[in-house]
């Protein structure tokens, strides 16, 4: 599954991000799909969660309240809306596609990964 995610840039901070994530193929319309992201020198961490009918989501403590995770099954896509942004949000994000329906918290929890799109609040 080739995953292709879009819409990082720079931002200001208190600014507004839309990335999107679509899969090429139609095998991520049953699955979980998620978010991550990997800032210089950390681990990969989980952001956002949309299970396979977009039905449920979950969120990282530090993002709650300020990103919101959307899904359009029909055309295999994943959007996280991010508002509020502040430095801390600086990194790479991952789309990624769940093992099963359901949006798992860690990597392990995902069978397929996007390349990356780079983030970049400034103060």
């Amino acid at each position: 599954v080739q995953l292709q995610a879009s819409g990082g840039g720079l931002a200001q901070t208190g600014g507004s991000l839309r990335l999107a994530c679509t899969a090429a193929k139609r095998t991520s319309s049953n699955n979980g799909m998620g978010w991550f992201r990997q800032a210089p020198g950390k681990e990969r961490e989980f952001v956002a969660g949309i299970n396979w009918n977009g039905g449920s989501t979950n969120y990282a403590d530090s993002v709650k309240g300020r990103f919101t995770v959307s899904r359009d099954r029909a055309k295999n896509t994943v959007f996280l809306q991010m508002s509020s942004l502040n430095p801390e949000d600086t990194a790479v994000y991952y789309c990624a596609v769940a093992r099963g329906a359901w949006a798992g918290t860690r990597t392990s929890d995902y069978a397929y990964w996007g390349q990356g799109t780079q983030v970049t609040v400034s103060s």
